[in-house]
């Protein structure tokens, strides 16, 4: 296949966030298959050669907010909303373009900025380009606006049925599951291939090393305490009460420790975790300052772990959530070979369960059958071997880079005409 010239468009490529993690391995791929890829976002982790940073593509840039601080909470638009929403997708478009320019790009492949509009303006911007450069692209949607409840109210549905996600000759779309391309096809008569997140399953993780030896200590757990791991944003559909619940009722020494911060949803949901987690008596640790993609060290010298040094050194995984667009913590913990306790959410039940994975699962609610499971993994390694080489084999077959290869071929294939 001819080498290509790929742009990622996001508000952000940076940082654990579920999109940017994605991200990252398809550019891995795409980079093995031989292609360049080069990066547009109000941030960036990749390097400034590659990349084109506009601080207001980030939804956290305060004019965004204002935006939707107005978008999304009254149902008449004033006019001078729409009139920085336009001089704002203006600036953007302008941006895009020299972006385009700039790297002589070929594709563009659009992460979620077309799928949930948490900047507006890029939404748009990314559609009046699209459309007037005919340029072939990809929207790689992770969760659209009709799946959170806060965004179905506003003033803004005009935007929304245009840009999220637009209609076009020379734009395809790729859902990471079978719900969501269900629905994208009965709202908007558009077909969405299906690629699921991935873990680079050919390659095993490396053994723990000595850098990590010390994370128990660091992160505040005693020699004796069982290691619970909730590797997760503090958001409401992640569920991480029933996490608390598990924990308290296991009956152990044992301490919660969640690896992200609340990111774009508010911090009220952290604070009634806390207050839930006091109440229950369950030690409870909040660790995102000390967890990120990558290693390194705090402004203070203290050392920042890997996510992946979490994983390692956890004896236990929850994931209840209620909702996720498919679940990258849940392949996470089977590529590390951790056991897992996982809320049957509708993505579970209706992609991955039938995979045939060997997990402790309930169904809205902890029950004692729960507890027993859990207790028993973590009182008898063997069991706990058994079944994590089972599930790191089942996800070879099904959730590999391998897998991602072949149908990221296929999309290239459709646009290029190879």
């Amino acid at each position: 296949m001819t080498p290509r010239r790929i742009g990622f468009v996001s508000t952000r490529f940076a940082g654990t966030d579920g999109v940017s993690m994605e991200t990252r391995k398809w550019v891995q791929v795409l980079t093995r298959l031989g292609h360049a890829c080069y990066f547009f976002a109000g941030e960036s982790d990749y390097p400034a050669a590659h990349s084109h940073v506009v601080p207001l593509a980030h939804f956290l840039h305060p004019d965004i907010r204002a935006i939707n601080d107005v978008a999304f909470s009254q149902r008449s638009r004033p006019r001078s909303l729409t009139e920085t929403i336009l001089a704002a997708t203006a600036e953007l478009k302008q941006h895009i373009y020299a972006f385009v320019r700039a790297f002589d790009l070929e594709l563009l492949i659009v992460e979620n900025a077309l799928t949930i509009p948490l900047n507006l303006p890029l939404g748009i911007a990314l559609t009046e380009f699209l459309a007037e450069a005919n340029l072939p692209a990809v929207a790689h949607h992770h969760d659209f606006f009709w799946e959170r409840q806060r965004l179905l109210v506003g003033c803004v549905w005009d935007y929304l049925d245009m840009s999220f996600p637009p209609h076009l000759p020379n734009l395809r779309h790729v859902v990471i599951n079978s719900l969501a391309g269900e629905q994208l096809s009965l709202r908007t008569h558009v077909f969405a291939l299906l690629i699921p997140n991935v873990m680079d399953f050919e390659t095993p993780p490396p053994a723990p090393d000595d850098y990590a030896a010390d994370v128990r200590a660091e992160l505040g757990l005693a020699p004796d305490d069982a290691f619970i791991l909730q590797p997760t944003r503090i958001v409401p559909r992640k569920g991480i009460e029933h996490a608390i619940e598990l924990v308290a009722r296991l009956g152990i020494k044992a301490q919660l420790v969640i690896s992200h911060a609340s990111g774009d949803e508010g911090d009220a949901y952290a604070q009634r975790v806390r207050e839930y987690a006091a109440l229950l008596n369950v030690p409870l640790r909040l660790v995102a300052d000390r967890a990120a993609a990558a290693r390194g060290t705090t402004a203070d010298g203290k050392k920042i772990y890997a996510l992946a040094d979490l994983y390692q050194h956890a004896d236990l995984v929850t994931y209840p959530s209620n909702i996720e667009g498919f679940g990258n913590a849940f392949l996470e913990a089977i590529y590390f070979k951790r056991p897992i306790v996982v809320n049957n959410y509708s993505v579970f039940n209706a992609d991955i369960r039938p995979r045939d994975f060997r997990v402790i699962e309930f169904d809205g609610y902890i029950t004692d059958e729960t507890i027993a499971a859990a207790r028993r993994l973590l009182e008898q390694p063997a069991r706990v071997r058994d079944m994590v080489e089972h599930n790191y084999a089942t996800a070879l077959k099904h959730y590999s880079y391998a897998v991602l290869a072949r149908r990221l071929e296929t999309i290239l294939a459709e646009c290029f005409g190879e």
